[in-house]
C-alpha cells in the first residue's frame, strides 16, 4: 500500500488573508483535513468538498482529542495512503506541538512536510498596533508559552534571565496564569511601571485588547472580562499603541452581520463588510438553479437575434445568459447590432467582463425609472434575461411605453437547505447585530428557515423597496433601506447606522 503524506500547516492567527498561498493550495488538495479550535473555520472553504474533516480543538476544560489520539489520527490517515492536511493556529513549531506531531510521523515512516505560518506572537500584537521592535525603543523580544506541560514537576522558564533580558516580551496562552507571570517578572526586577497588553482573538473580527502596566495588568484583564485565547506583551513598545492601533477602530469593529446571499455570491459584500471590521456569518438561504434556456436562446441565434436591447437586471442574469448563448453556439458576433442595458454597476461591470459595453446604465433603480430613461422605449423590441420568478414591474413599465418585451427566465431561487441552528442559538443569545437581504427571496426564505426568531434588537438592513416591502410582509419591517439599491449602498447604510450608535 502506497503511504500517504501529513502536512503539518501554520493557518496563522485567524484572519483569513493572513493565509499563506502555499496553506491554501493543500488545503484545496487534501484528502483529510486535520483542524483546532484556532484555525479560522473560513480556512475550510478551499477544502474539497469531499475531504474527510476531524475536529482536534482544545479549549480550556475541553479537549475534542488529546495529543496521541491526535498523533495516531495524522499517523493512521498517512499510513492508509491519504493526504492529510493538520491546520494549525498561528504557526506549527511556535507552541503548536508540530514537532511532537512531526516525530509521530516520522516514527511511524509517514513522509510529512511543515508549511509556516503566521505566529500569533507577532500577528495580534499588530493588529493591536504593538510593534515587537522599533529601533528606538526594543531591538529583541523573546516568545514564551504562559502555559507549561502540567506534568512538569517545576517551570523552565528562567525568569531571572528573562524578565530584563529581552526588550519585549510575548507570552502566549498565559490568562489563566497571569497573575504568577507578574509576580515572576517582578520578583526577577522588571519595572512594575513597564506598559503591558493582552490581545483576545487577535486579527479576529471579535479582537479585544487592554492595556495597563506590568503593575496593574491581572487587575485590568479581570475587569474587562478578557478570556482566552489571548496574547500578552510586556514592554516599552506597548506604549505605541495608542497612536498604532488601527484594526479596532474600523467602523463596523465588534458588529455581527449576517449575510443571506447565495453561496456563489456572498463573497462580495461579505468582503466589504470584513474590511469594514465586521464578523461575517455567511447564511445563504437562496439557491440558484440555472433552467435550460437552449432552445430559445438557439432559436433567437437562428432568428438573427431579433432584438434591438437585451437588459439584463442582475450579475446571475448576465453570467447564466452567456453561459447559454456559448453553450447554444452564439458569440459576441451574433449581437453586433443589439444594445446591452444593465441596471447597477456591478451588472455593467459583468457586462465588461465577457467582453461588452453597457449602453445603458439609469441613474434609478425604480421601474418607473428604469422605463422614463431607457432610450426609444416606445418602439424598442427588448429581451429580458432574469430569474423566472423576478418581478414583472420593468417589463410591464416598458410595455406600457409600447416596447415589445419578451421574459427569457433564465434560472429559479429556490430554498437553501441550511442548517438554521447555530444562527438561531446565536440570535437569542444577542450575538447578532444585523442581518442583510439583498432581494425578497431572501427574505421570504430567511423566515421560513427562522420562523420564530425574535429579531426585534436586530438591524435588518434592506437592499431597496421591493425587498423593504417583503419584509414588511411577513412582519420584518427593515430598520434601515439603501438609498442606492447596491451592495455598495447597503454597507453604506449599515455603516451609517452604527456609526450613530
Amino acid at each position: 500500500m502506497q503511504v500517504g503524506k501529513v502536512f503539518l500547516v501554520g493557518a496563522g492567527p485567524g484572519d483569513p488573508g493572513l493565509l499563506t498561498l502555499k496553506a491554501r493550495d493543500i488545503l484545496a488538495r487534501a484528502e483529510v483535513i486535520v483542524y483546532d479550535r484556532l484555525a479560522n473555520p473560513v480556512h475550510l472553504r478551499w477544502a474539497r468538498p469531499e475531504a474527510e474533516r476531524v475536529y482536534v480543538g482544545k479549549a480550556p476544560g475541553q479537549v475534542a482529542l488529546d495529543q496521541d489520539g491526535i498523533n495516531q489520527v495524522l499517523v493512521d490517515r498517512g499510513l492508509a495512503g491519504r493526504l492529510v492536511c493538520r491546520l494549525k493556529g498561528g504557526d506549527p513549531y511556535v507552541f503548536g506541538r508540530g514537532g511532537e506531531e512531526a516525530l509521530a510521523c516520522l516514527a511511524a515512516g509517514v513522509p510529512f512536510e511543515v508549511v509556516p505560518g503566521i505566529t500569533s506572537a507577532i500577528g495580534a500584537p499588530s493588529y493591536a498596533g504593538v510593534p515587537v521592535t522599533h529601533r528606538n525603543v526594543a531591538t529583541s523580544f523573546a516568545v514564551i508559552t504562559g502555559h507549561e506541560n502540567p506534568d512538569k514537576a517545576a517551570t523552565q522558564v528562567d525568569y531571572a534571565r528573562l524578565a530584563n533580558g529581552a526588550d519585549t516580551l510575548v507570552f502566549l496562552m498565559g490568562i489563566g496564569n497571569l497573575p504568577e507571570i507578574r509576580d515572576q517578572l517582578l520578583a526577577a526586577g522588571r519595572d512594575p511601571a513597564t506598559p503591558a497588553a493582552v490581545v483576545q482573538w487577535g486579527t479576529w473580527p471579535r479582537q479585544r485588547s487592554v492595556q495597563g502596566t506590568l503593575a496593574d495588568l491581572v487587575e485590568v484583564v479581570r475587569d474587562s472580562g478578557i478570556q482566552p485565547p489571548a496574547v500578552t506583551v510586556v514592554g516599552e513598545v506597548v506604549a505605541l499603541k495608542s497612536q498604532l492601533g488601527w484594526f479596532e477602530t474600523r467602523p463596523l469593529h465588534g458588529r455581527t452581520v449576517v449575510v443571506t446571499r447565495s453561496r456563489t455570491q456572498a463573497s462580495e459584500i461579505s468582503e466589504q463588510l470584513t474590511a469594514l471590521g465586521a464578523e461575517v456569518l455567511e447564511f445563504p438561504v437562496i439557491r440558484i438553479v440555472p433552467r435550460e434556456v437552449g432552445p430559445a436562446v438557439r432559436a433567437a441565434l437562428d432568428a438573427g437575434v431579433p432584438y434591438d436591447w437585451v437588459v439584463f437586471t442582475s450579475t446571475n442574469a448576465v453570467e447564466l445568459f452567456w453561459r447559454a448563448w456559448w453553450a447554444a453556439g452564439g458569440d459576441a458576433r451574433a449581437l453586433a447590432a443589439v444594445r446591452c442595458g444593465a441596471v447597477g454597476q456591478a451588472t455593467a461591470a459583468a457586462l465588461a467582463g465577457c467582453g461588452l459595453r453597457a449602453d445603458f446604465v439609469p441613474r434609478s433603480f425604480s421601474a418607473a425609472d428604469f422605463a422614463r430613461e431607457f432610450p426609444g422605449a416606445g418602439t424598442a423590441r427588448v429581451w429580458f434575461p432574469s430569474a423566472a420568478k423576478a418581478a414583472d414591474t420593468v417589463p410591464a413599465e416598458l410595455r406600457a411605453l409600447g416596447a415589445t418585451v419578451d421574459v427569457l427566465p433564465l434560472y429559479d431561487t429556490v430554498l437553501d437547505p441550511s442548517d438554521a441552528a447555530p444562527l438561531a442559538e446565536r440570535l437569542a443569545s444577542g450575538e447578532i447585530d444585523a442581518v442583510t437581504f439583498t432581494s425578497s427571496s431572501t427574505a421570504e426564505n430567511f423566515r421560513q428557515l427562522l420562523p420564530d426568531a425574535d429579531l426585534g434588537a436586530v438591524c435588518l438592513a434592506s437592499i431597496g423597496p421591493k425587498t423593504s416591502a417583503t419584509l414588511r410582509q411577513l412582519g420584518l419591517p427593515p430598520t434601515v433601506e439603501a438609498a442606492e439599491a447596491t451592495l455598495d449602498g447597503l454597507v453604506a447604510v449599515l455603516q451609517a447606522h452604527f456609526a450613530g450608535d
